[in-house]
Protein backbone atom coordinates (compact mmCIF):
# COMPACT_ATOMS: atom_id res chain seq x y z
CA UNK A 1 0.00 0.00 0.00
CA UNK A 2 1.52 3.61 -1.12
CA UNK A 3 1.07 6.26 1.56
CA UNK A 4 2.57 8.83 -0.55
CA UNK A 5 -0.39 11.15 -1.37
CA UNK A 6 1.76 13.09 -3.60
CA UNK A 7 2.07 9.42 -6.09
CA UNK A 8 -2.11 9.57 -5.73
CA UNK A 9 -2.83 10.91 -8.84
CA UNK A 10 -6.70 11.53 -8.22
CA UNK A 11 -5.54 13.87 -5.30
CA UNK A 12 -2.99 15.56 -7.20
CA UNK A 13 -5.43 16.25 -9.96
CA UNK A 14 -7.96 17.65 -7.77
CA UNK A 15 -5.59 20.16 -6.09
CA UNK A 16 -3.92 21.08 -9.00
CA UNK A 17 -7.03 21.48 -11.03
CA UNK A 18 -8.42 23.94 -8.33
CA UNK A 19 -5.55 25.38 -7.41
CA UNK A 20 -4.84 26.46 -11.39
CA UNK A 21 -8.42 27.50 -11.79
CA UNK A 22 -7.95 30.05 -8.76
CA UNK A 23 -4.93 31.35 -10.30
CA UNK A 24 -6.53 32.31 -13.53
CA UNK A 25 -9.60 34.13 -12.19
CA UNK A 26 -7.62 37.34 -12.21
CA UNK A 27 -6.09 37.46 -15.77
CA UNK A 28 -9.44 35.88 -17.24
CA UNK A 29 -11.36 38.68 -15.48
CA UNK A 30 -8.61 41.20 -17.11
CA UNK A 31 -10.63 39.58 -20.63
CA UNK A 32 -13.93 40.06 -19.55
CA UNK A 33 -13.88 43.07 -16.80
CA UNK A 34 -10.63 45.25 -18.38
CA UNK A 35 -8.87 45.14 -14.62
CA UNK A 36 -6.74 43.05 -12.52
CA UNK A 37 -8.24 42.33 -9.12
CA UNK A 38 -6.22 40.13 -7.35
CA UNK A 39 -8.80 39.40 -4.43
CA UNK A 40 -10.04 36.95 -6.83
CA UNK A 41 -7.26 34.35 -6.38
CA UNK A 42 -9.15 33.87 -2.64
CA UNK A 43 -12.43 34.38 -3.98
CA UNK A 44 -15.37 31.67 -4.79
CA UNK A 45 -17.41 32.49 -8.02
CA UNK A 46 -15.85 33.73 -11.23
CA UNK A 47 -14.48 31.99 -14.04
CA UNK A 48 -13.74 29.42 -14.04
CA UNK A 49 -15.12 27.69 -11.38
CA UNK A 50 -12.93 25.94 -9.43
CA UNK A 51 -14.94 23.77 -7.71
CA UNK A 52 -16.04 21.85 -11.05
CA UNK A 53 -12.10 21.90 -12.21
CA UNK A 54 -11.49 20.35 -8.96
CA UNK A 55 -14.02 17.60 -9.10
CA UNK A 56 -14.14 16.91 -12.94
CA UNK A 57 -10.41 16.16 -12.53
CA UNK A 58 -10.72 13.93 -9.69
CA UNK A 59 -13.82 12.02 -11.76
CA UNK A 60 -11.46 11.80 -14.77
CA UNK A 61 -8.50 10.63 -12.74
CA UNK A 62 -10.46 8.01 -10.92
CA UNK A 63 -12.25 6.61 -13.91
CA UNK A 64 -8.60 6.69 -16.07
CA UNK A 65 -7.47 4.77 -12.87
CA UNK A 66 -9.94 2.82 -11.57
CA UNK A 67 -12.11 2.36 -13.50
CA UNK A 68 -15.14 3.41 -15.48
CA UNK A 69 -17.43 1.01 -14.05
CA UNK A 70 -16.04 0.71 -10.42
CA UNK A 71 -17.62 1.87 -7.10
CA UNK A 72 -14.96 4.59 -6.78
CA UNK A 73 -16.15 6.13 -10.37
CA UNK A 74 -19.44 6.34 -9.33
CA UNK A 75 -18.91 8.03 -5.78
CA UNK A 76 -16.67 10.73 -7.09
CA UNK A 77 -19.33 11.29 -10.03
CA UNK A 78 -22.09 11.63 -7.68
CA UNK A 79 -19.83 14.03 -5.30
CA UNK A 80 -19.36 16.06 -8.15
CA UNK A 81 -22.67 16.27 -9.63
CA UNK A 82 -23.85 17.50 -6.28
CA UNK A 83 -20.73 20.21 -5.97
CA UNK A 84 -21.63 21.30 -9.78
CA UNK A 85 -25.25 21.44 -8.54
CA UNK A 86 -24.39 23.54 -5.55
CA UNK A 87 -21.82 25.99 -7.46
CA UNK A 88 -24.60 26.94 -10.35
CA UNK A 89 -27.59 26.20 -8.28
CA UNK A 90 -27.97 27.24 -5.21
CA UNK A 91 -24.93 29.37 -4.03
CA UNK A 92 -25.65 31.15 -7.40
CA UNK A 93 -29.04 32.08 -6.07
CA UNK A 94 -27.62 33.14 -2.55
CA UNK A 95 -25.53 36.02 -4.71
CA UNK A 96 -28.80 37.03 -6.64
CA UNK A 97 -30.35 37.15 -3.32
CA UNK A 98 -27.16 39.10 -1.75
CA UNK A 99 -27.44 41.85 -4.46
CA UNK A 100 -31.48 42.46 -3.74
CA UNK A 101 -30.48 43.07 -0.22
CA UNK A 102 -27.57 45.22 -1.27
CA UNK A 103 -29.96 47.33 -3.23
CA UNK A 104 -32.24 47.21 -0.38
CA UNK A 105 -29.26 48.16 2.11
CA UNK A 106 -28.80 51.21 -0.33
CA UNK A 107 -32.55 52.46 -0.33
CA UNK A 108 -32.68 52.54 3.15
CA UNK A 109 -29.52 54.02 4.21
CA UNK A 110 -31.14 56.98 1.70
CA UNK A 111 -33.90 57.11 3.71
CA UNK A 112 -32.63 56.84 7.58
CA UNK A 113 -29.79 59.41 5.98
CA UNK A 114 -29.41 60.88 9.72
CA UNK A 115 -26.88 57.61 10.22
CA UNK A 116 -29.45 55.36 11.93
CA UNK A 117 -29.07 52.71 9.58
CA UNK A 118 -25.49 51.67 8.10
CA UNK A 119 -25.67 48.85 5.40
CA UNK A 120 -23.02 46.29 5.27
CA UNK A 121 -22.56 44.89 1.68
CA UNK A 122 -23.47 41.32 1.08
CA UNK A 123 -20.92 39.23 -1.30
CA UNK A 124 -22.41 38.67 -4.32
CA UNK A 125 -20.19 36.73 -6.27
CA UNK A 126 -21.08 32.97 -4.78
CA UNK A 127 -21.82 30.86 -7.65
CA UNK A 128 -21.29 30.22 -11.07
CA UNK A 129 -22.90 30.80 -14.28
CA UNK A 130 -23.32 27.84 -17.04
CA UNK A 131 -20.28 29.37 -18.34
CA UNK A 132 -18.03 29.44 -15.71
CA UNK A 133 -19.13 25.63 -15.15
CA UNK A 134 -17.75 24.73 -18.31
CA UNK A 135 -15.04 26.56 -18.25
CA UNK A 136 -14.33 24.73 -15.09
CA UNK A 137 -14.85 21.64 -16.55
CA UNK A 138 -13.02 21.53 -19.56
CA UNK A 139 -10.05 22.82 -17.36
CA UNK A 140 -10.70 19.69 -15.29
CA UNK A 141 -10.82 17.15 -17.53
CA UNK A 142 -7.21 18.74 -19.18
CA UNK A 143 -6.00 18.34 -16.06
CA UNK A 144 -7.06 15.09 -14.99
CA UNK A 145 -6.38 13.46 -18.47
CA UNK A 146 -2.14 15.14 -18.05
CA UNK A 147 -1.46 14.05 -14.68
CA UNK A 148 -3.17 10.64 -14.85
CA UNK A 149 -1.19 10.35 -17.87
CA UNK A 150 2.36 11.30 -16.56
Amino acid sequence: MNNNLLANSAFVSAMLAFLVAQLLKPFVNVIFERRFVWQLLFSTGGMPSSHTAGVIALVTSIGLTHGFGTAYFAISSTFAAITIHDAMGIRRAAGQQAEVINEWSRILSDIHNEGQFSPKNLKTMLGHSFSQILGGALLGLIIGLLVTSY
